[in-house]
């Protein structure tokens, strides 16, 4: 099935359903870790006194077999597997994440967009970690 045939499925699918086909996020920190087997981007949305209100993490693990998967945390509620993004474009200081299938643990969407402050220290955090997190889903855009 071609991309674009792909596309029309989800969205004639999510214009039957009433589903919504994106979600749309800002925040004020991005951060940039490296574990044992994972690399991870964190987005926080932090309050004036820096406790996290809300959050996003995206992360790519690699197991002992070198088998890769996906995961995405919003706020404790995590979902993730071998094919979960389809494509990731970042222009400026938005990440658009597309997902292959609607996401049930967020309402149905097929697209997450995220924004975040625009500081030299969310862009180092993102110029370091998109590419090692998103590999090559990451398509699109500018870095």
């Amino acid at each position: 099935m071609t991309e674009i045939a792909q596309w029309r499925r989800l969205m004639v699918a999510a214009l039957r359903t009433g589903a919504p086909m994106s979600d749309s996020r800002h925040y004020d920190t991005v951060a940039f870790d490296v574990r044992d087997n994972a690399t991870m981007l964190f987005f926080a949305r932090t309050t004036p006194d820096g406790d996290i209100d809300d959050y996003l993490l995206l992360m790519r693990t690699v197991e002992d077999d070198f088998d890769e998967s996906m995961y995405i945390e919003i706020n404790e509620n995590q979902f993730g597997g071998h094919n979960l993004i389809r494509e990731a474009a970042l222009m400026g200081n938005t990440l658009t994440l597309r997902l292959y299938e609607p996401a049930k643990e967020l309402g149905g969407i097929s697209e997450i967009v995220l924004t975040f402050a625009d500081t030299p220290e969310n862009g180092t955090s993102i110029e370091r970690g998109a590419f090692r997190v998103l590999g090559d889903t990451l398509s699109g855009g500018t870095a």
